[in-house]
């Protein structure tokens, strides 16, 4: 290295540069893979050799094109302040310096503030065939577009039809990463998630899940979970939502999760699970997913040991349960299902939260079939346990469905610890005033049943004193009904 730095080559290049066309493809090349050497950029640098190179990138042969960008990128990289002095300048009659955005430093914002975004999207537009001009513009997008402000000036342009077209005629794995990692950084910005839509994402990404969801490679593994999280960022609101379900990306996750429901790898399940969630929201997509038996086709997964799976499992029949009566009306009821919930419920480990927390959802859509089912499945006692959760949300959730459950048949009770469990709540100082109003709830209801009051009465006197007023009123009633009164 020392012998080439003394050498003086990098003059020789220069004059070759300026002298002699019929070299200067070569003379750029030459300098793009010296510029790969950390102790070759200062040389380069201080022989001027990027005011050299920058007359280039006007040209219009593509293979100077290149070469031209690489050698200024890569001399530029981590030397911003002489990109700073000697690159910006060039920048807005340059539309195709964008290699010197291959760095990392502050000045980025600044290449926004110029206008480099404009140029990036046009040599997408212009030379969308060129892979190694494409690759490299690829590369300075992914560089850019987790600044806000880039994404800010992106969604003023077209690059969401370039990037789609890309996505659509990429063939090799390495562009397709390339393409999905820009792709997904942009669709944090609102305007470009519906601009992305727009342009067609769904229908590519409903393809490219088609044809991999065969494969058990491991590159196509990533591709496809990478479109399945892409899929989940790009649902805003309910028109996305609804257009990605029209076009048929519900079957191809299924067929998906079917083909890796025995996969010791789990991401493919859960971003996939995470995409049939949202997909679910809208009321209109929850009908037609439930006519298409989603909710049965993916309860192939109950015999998954993996937590995360099963939580993510659990959350998607929530979501297609969530108002359709007649489909939490069946899930309630479904015999395996419940007693799969109650097996996790009784895990020692975060699957046992997972299924307490979604036991509920079942048990609250409200029907007398449903109480009967989970009793028989002896997961009453769950619900009651869960009530000591350490989680108020987790305790609000089992004490409003006890509540419904002890309408219905309070026989299962009498042996569940539940009324302790209420009294506990009841002396804990720590207890939330919504957790106490809902135990004084349940409370009035086993009163009504005459189920022991287990001396609870001097816990109540003692919330009639408490600075809440809904607490006050709850513990007085409570009072009321356990000493015989009509409540007033």
């Amino acid at each position: 290295l020392s012998l080439l730095r003394e050498s003086g080559i990098f003059l020789t290049l220069a004059q070759i540069l300026k002298g002699n066309p019929r070299c200067a493809v070569k003379a750029a090349q030459v300098l793009s893979e010296l510029a790969k050497n950390e102790e070759m950029k200062k040389p380069c640098i201080e022989a001027d050799l990027i005011l050299t190179l920058i007359p280039f990138l006007e040209s219009t042969d593509q293979e100077m094109l290149l070469h031209a960008g690489r050698a200024i990128g890569r001399i530029c990289y981590d030397n911003s302040k002489y990109l700073a002095e000697k690159i910006l300048f060039f920048l807005p009659s340059n539309p195709f310096n964008l290699y010197g955005l291959l760095l990392s430093g502050d000045l980025q914002e600044e290449l926004v503030k110029v206008g480099v975004i404009t140029s990036l999207v046009r040599i997408l537009t212009d030379y969308a065939e060129s892979e190694p001009l494409v690759h490299v513009d690829l590369l300075a997008l992914c560089n850019l577009a987790d600044l806000d402000t880039a994404k800010e000036a992106l969604s003023k342009t077209k690059v969401a039809e370039q990037l789609v077209k890309q996505l659509r005629r990429a063939e090799n794995h390495e562009r397709l990463e390339m393409v999905f990692e820009v792709l997904q950084t942009l669709a944090e910005n609102d305007a470009l998630k519906v601009q992305l839509v727009d342009a067609g994402v769904q229908e590519v990404l409903s393809e490219i899940l088609l044809r991999l969801q065969g494969s058990s490679q491991a590159e196509d593994t990533c591709i496809v979970k990478a479109a399945s999280d892409l899929i989940v960022s790009l649902l805003l609101g309910d028109g996305n939502c609804e257009r990605m379900v029209q076009v048929g990306v519900i079957h191809q996750l299924l067929d998906l999760l079917e083909k890796h429901v025995e996969s010791a790898d789990v991401s493919v399940q859960h971003a996939a699970l995470s995409a049939l969630r949202n997909l679910a929201i809208p009321v209109v997509n929850k009908v037609q997913m439930l006519e298409e038996r989603v909710a049965e086709r993916i309860q192939a997964l109950l015999r998954s040991e993996m937590p995360p799976v099963q939580f993510k499992l659990l959350g998607t029949l929530r979501m297609l349960a969530d108002g359709q009566a007649d489909a939490a009306e069946i899930l309630g009821q479904d015999p395996m299902l419940l007693n799969r919930l109650v097996q996790w419920c009784d895990a020692n480990d975060n699957s046992g939260i997972c299924g307490e927390r979604n036991l509920n959802s079942f048990y609250s859509a409200v029907i007398t079939q449903m109480v009967k089912a989970i009793q028989e499945a002896h997961g009453v006692k769950y619900l009651v346990s869960m009530t000591t959760s350490e989680h108020p949300a987790l305790q609000n959730e089992a004490l409003n469905a006890l509540t419904i459950a002890s309408a219905i048949n309070l026989e299962s009770f009498k042996e569940s610890q539940l009324v302790q469990s209420l009294h506990k709540l009841l002396q804990d100082v720590n207890t939330s005033p919504e957790v106490i109003y809902n135990s004084m709830s349940l409370l009035c209801s086993l009163l009504k049943s005459e189920i022991e009051e287990r001396k609870i009465k001097e816990s109540l006197e003692q919330l009639c004193n408490h600075s809440n007023a809904d607490v006050v009123k709850g513990a007085v009633t409570t009072l009321q009904i356990l000493g015989g009164e009509p409540p007033h």
